[in-house]
């Protein structure tokens, strides 16, 4: 890794005056996200909006990596990290719509390590204290992360956890953080259901989602693995550093995955990603006709899952990776199967009973169903809600809904 000197940020961040290619006239959306994109000092991002049909506005901004000079465009590829989660919870919900997977049987059916889980209720000095979980883990748990499973990244004793028995190779079954069902809590849930999807039909998850739902949204450049040809549109990742400043990680191809994580694996771009979002406004359908889910579907999907808990709010546990998570201070938001839903409109942007989600390097989604409007800003930096990533994604929400006249 290097730091990037002040001749190569200031290359970098001269590509923010670059001309973006913009759809909508006179939004003022252009100059509202390259103003903020400077001011906070964020290298490099694409965004974009989208009806359920047509595509009205595209900003992209900064450079691929600081040697290369190359500009980020519309097709620039980012890891988005777990916004795969919202394409995994499809994949299952297909399944049960072929009644295959039904939403509240035990997972252990199909996942037979899953069968005696336990749950970590503390620490005897560095010894974990462990129980047998009461209840099984169901589809639904996993669909609405109230499994139990957790990340260390958001949970403390997971953190103690992982630190203490550290994986010997492969993928392991870590402890629930409590009862299933018992409250939210953000985890590897959607890592379980990416497998439990490979296990019931018999295909691996890339082989699955480019067959079900990547080809027939067309989304072309997006997947679990960068093939070499499309490595030059590959957006350099950033960390913050204690100085504030931000250390460019130099781009490599990503290798191979051994495995395909249902919970956080994908590459994609905005211009995809717009195409999966456009298809929810559309209640499931694809835009040549063809059906991915139902409209009985994506109506669950929409909804409150969660009945009277809360979900949305992570205390991290590494600073290093996320900052705390509140995506709505002062409201209490809900989880339907895979998305979070705000209850209460955001103040100058989203309507109530949007959809949102996010990936760790600082890519963001919402999908609006009463305004029929989707959004993705793509950034790729660490920490995750970093301060002056949430400003950039506060300043593109309010612009996105000023250019909406009302």
């Amino acid at each position: 890794m290097f730091t990037l000197n002040r001749r190569e940020f200031a290359a970098a961040m001269a590509g923010l005056t670059a001309p973006a290619k913009i759809f909508a006239d006179g939004t003022g959306l252009d100059e509202a996200l390259r103003s903020s994109l400077r001011k906070r000092g964020i290298p490099a991002a694409v965004a974009m909006i989208a009806g359920p049909d047509k595509t009205t506005f595209v900003g992209a901004y900064g450079k691929h990596d600081a040697s290369s000079g190359g500009d980020v465009m519309a097709g620039s590829i980012f890891f988005i990290a777990s916004m795969t989660k919202a394409v995994t919870s499809v994949a299952a919900l297909q399944l049960v719509e072929q009644g295959k997977l039904t939403l509240d049987e035990p997972v252990a059916r199909h996942l037979p390590q899953l069968a005696k889980l336990e749950v970590l209720e503390g620490f005897n000095e560095d010894k974990p204290v462990l129980r047998p979980a009461g209840k099984p883990v169901t589809l639904r748990h996993l669909l609405t992360h109230t499994s139990g499973f957790a990340y260390d990244t958001w949970d403390a004793n997971m953190l103690k956890y992982a630190q203490l028995s550290p994986a010997a190779g492969g993928p392991i079954v870590t402890p629930l953080m409590f009862e299933p069902g018992a409250r939210w809590e953000y985890g590897t849930s959607l890592d379980w259901t990416g497998r439990l999807v490979e296990a019931v039909s018999g295909l691996t998850l890339e082989q699955y989602f480019q067959r079900n739902i990547l080809s027939p949204l067309g989304m072309q450049d997006t997947g679990f693995n960068v093939p070499p040809d499309k490595f030059d549109r590959l957006v350099s990742e950033y960390q913050r550093q204690s100085d504030g400043s931000l250390k460019e990680i130099p781009r490599t191809l990503p290798p191979p995955p051994k495995a395909f994580n249902g919970g956080g694996g994908l590459y994609s771009t905005a211009g995809d990603y717009v195409r999966f979002m456009q298809m929810i406004l559309r209640s499931g359908r694809a835009s040549g006709g063809g059906r991915i889910l139902s409209p009985k579907t994506v109506d669950m999907m929409s909804a409150n899952q969660i009945g009277d808990l809360s979900a949305g709010k992570m205390k991290s546990a590494r600073p290093d990776r996320s900052s705390d998570v509140d995506f709505h201070p002062g409201f209490a938001d809900k989880f339907g199967f895979g998305f979070l839903i705000n209850t209460t409109a955001y103040e100058g942007g989203r309507s109530a009973g949007s959809l949102a989600w996010a990936g760790i390097a600082n890519t963001f989604y919402w999908i609006d169903p009463k305004r029929k409007l989707c959004a993705v800003l793509m950034m790729q930096f660490l920490p995750f809600v970093d301060r002056e990533a949430i400003g950039v994604l506060r300043d593109f929400e309010t612009a996105v809904y000023a250019s909406q006249h009302g």
